[in-house]
């Protein structure tokens, strides 16, 4: 049985565990491998010169306690002193190496999962609240990484005091030697059961502190709204709740695995009892000296306190490779939406665009689109109007494929969007969004973002065309002042005009208007309409309009209720329909003013 459970955890720990993590962390570690080498190694004397006190005591009792002379052992205290120097010295360096190394293949992999992060479709953070995205994308990184050469480095080190303090005890007594070596044994065998119980907690700490990061994240970004309907009570209760569940998840957590501490702890002090009671015969017959046995049983006790905290440090090697597993799960998944292995490079300019036998469902079973067609002609404007959650931002969404059709296509110039490679499709294709997301940063480096390269003409020229040249000429720092996290620091208005400049740089031969002035005021909405109809010369438009007034001259209006195609024609055209839905909606937006 001891044999089995031997067996096990040994393909545990070394096959599963440090030959499948390491392997996959390697190409990480590869560039700094010769520190992280050198931190190791390092650790080789460090660990072994913990052997130099208990080897030390045998002359020393021997010649000092029995023999009553110091002549010959004067040496061993300044000994003792010089290689515990020895030890702190290479210690720090091993540190040093350590956290070096660590914090460079942190950032690696940080990197590689931030590029991954940007490769997922929409659809893959519409089922993600944001503390499982922080979670998924940086947490695990610092678990995995924070422990990985450490844990290797304490390993090592371990190793080495373990068998440089083995040996000792081999030389003082092989006899007790064979003793504490079966006493060792048994200590880990615990060992070998607990991955598969601490993985199951793991997990569901993981969502839990996930759902603590969320919750700070919601109360920063609403944090009017917390204010404005008096929700700070309310949410103190649900942000209670939250530490109630962590708080369990840690106590669980520690159920399942400190035990480990203890049971080690008992293990090896019954070896100190054997070996006490075993050494006191062998001085009693001769078999070794009492120096011997002092050295002897100052190595046990040296190697007993590694081998006690081992299982503390058992579980921090757990967490940190079930973290890397977790890492390598998220970079070995493969986005939804991705390149064709043939995808070609969309061309600047185009013909046509045509839309056939159109189907979409966000839920299987459950279709948002319903067999759409529509073709549109380069430089027309077509406007999707309709009731609202009827499909109109879906059709437009599945353009620069956020998401891809069910069935159907939509087809540039004859060929599927999804044989295009998705930078290319994307780099057609402007988009001004009713919520318009604007980074921390100034508003040239938010303008900037739709061509990088654009000189300082045409900047100038998108701020102008943009209705932007007035209002940055009022500020101090005109357009490097700061806009804050998110743009919070400008109006609605402002930080549409600042959208819309952004994709002037962008120059895309496709716009996509949704619903860019719904959220303005009247004044507002004046100017950024100026605004939208500059960046609308010479380019294929969809609107998503709820204000009839602003598609008044759209060469096609799309009706679109509950995902069908009810109604499609000019403004002068679908308004003469008796009883049609656009007279309709046109009545109930116009009823005041007649």
């Amino acid at each position: 049985m001891k044999q089995k459970l031997s067996k096990e955890l040994k393909s545990l720990i070394l096959k599963n565990m440090f030959v499948k993590n390491y392997r996959r962390m390697w190409p990480y570690i590869k560039p700094y491998w010769f520190r992280g080498l050198l931190s190791i190694l390092v650790a080789i004397p460090i660990g072994s010169l913990d052997a130099v006190i208990a080897l030390s005591l045998r002359p020393y009792m021997d010649l000092v306690m029995v023999e009553k002379s110091l002549q010959t052992a004067w040496y061993i205290p300044f000994a003792i002193v010089g290689f515990t120097c020895i030890q702190g010295a290479l210690t720090y360096a091993a540190n040093y190496l350590n956290t070096w190394v660590g914090a460079k293949t942190t950032n690696l992999l940080k990197m590689d999962l931030y590029k991954k992060m940007l490769s997922f479709e929409t659809e893959f953070f519409n089922k993600r609240n944001s503390g499982d995205v922080i979670f998924m994308f940086n947490n695990n990184a610092d678990m995995a990484c924070a422990g990985l050469l450490t844990n290797l480095k304490n390993f090592v080190q371990k190793l080495f005091t373990a068998i440089s303090l083995i040996a000792v005890l081999f030389y003082n007594s092989w006899q007790l030697a064979i003793v504490c070596v079966v006493i060792l044994f048994g200590a880990f065998l615990p060992m070998a059961s607990l991955k598969k119980k601490v993985k199951s907690v793991m997990n569901q700490s993981i969502v839990a502190d996930s759902a603590l990061l969320t919750a700070y994240n919601e109360s920063y970004a609403g944090n009017k709204t917390v204010i404005s309907y008096n929700l700070d009570d309310a949410q103190k209760t649900k942000f209670q709740r939250v530490l109630d569940g962590v708080f369990k998840l840690k106590i669980k957590m520690l159920q399942k695995t400190r035990w480990l501490t203890p049971v080690m702890h008992i293990i090896l002090s019954i070896g100190i009892g054997l070996v006490i009671w075993f050494g006191s015969f062998l001085i009693l017959n001769g078999s070794i000296t009492a120096g011997a046995f002092v050295s002897f049983l100052t190595a046990w006790i040296m190697l007993y306190t590694p081998m006690k905290s081992i299982g503390s440090n058992y579980n921090s090697v757990l967490m940190s490779f079930l973290a890397i597993e977790r890492v390598f799960d998220v970079l070995d998944s493969v986005p939804a939406i991705v390149d064709k292995e043939d995808a070609k490079e969309m061309p600047t300019e185009h013909k046509q665009i045509e839309i056939k036998n159109l189907c979409f469902e966000y839920i299987p079973g459950v279709p948002v689109l319903k067999d759409v067609n529509l073709t549109i002609n380069q430089g027309e404007t077509v406007a999707f109007v309709g009731n609202s959650g009827g499909g109109k931002t879906t059709i437009v969404s599945l353009l620069p494929r956020f998401y891809d059709v069910t069935q159907g296509q939509i087809c540039i110039d004859g060929t599927d969007v999804r044989d295009f490679t998705l930078k290319s499709l994307r780099q057609n294709i402007g988009v001004v969004f009713q919520d318009n997301f604007l980074f921390a940063g100034t508003i040239r480096e938010n303008i900037m973002l739709g061509n990088e390269n654009a000189t300082q003409e045409e900047l100038d020229n998108a701020i102008k065309m943009a209705y932007l040249d007035d209002f940055v000429a009022t500020l101090k720092d005109g357009l490097d002042t700061q806009i804050g996290e998110r743009g919070i620091l400008l109006s609605g208005g402002q930080k549409q005009r600042v959208a819309i400049a952004r994709a002037f740089l962008k120059n895309a031969p496709i716009l996509v208007l949704d619903e860019a002035t719904s959220a303005l005021d009247n004044k507002a909405e004046a100017v950024v309409q100026k605004a939208i109809e500059n960046l609308m010369q010479d380019k294929t438009v969809f609107v998503i309009a709820h204000r009839l007034s602003t598609i008044r001259n759209a060469n096609k209006i799309v009706v679109i209720n509950h995902g069908e195609v009810v109604e499609m024609g000019t403004h002068d055209e679908l308004v003469n329909i008796e009883g049609g839905a656009y007279k309709s909606l046109h009545d109930m937006q116009f009823k005041s003013k007649k």
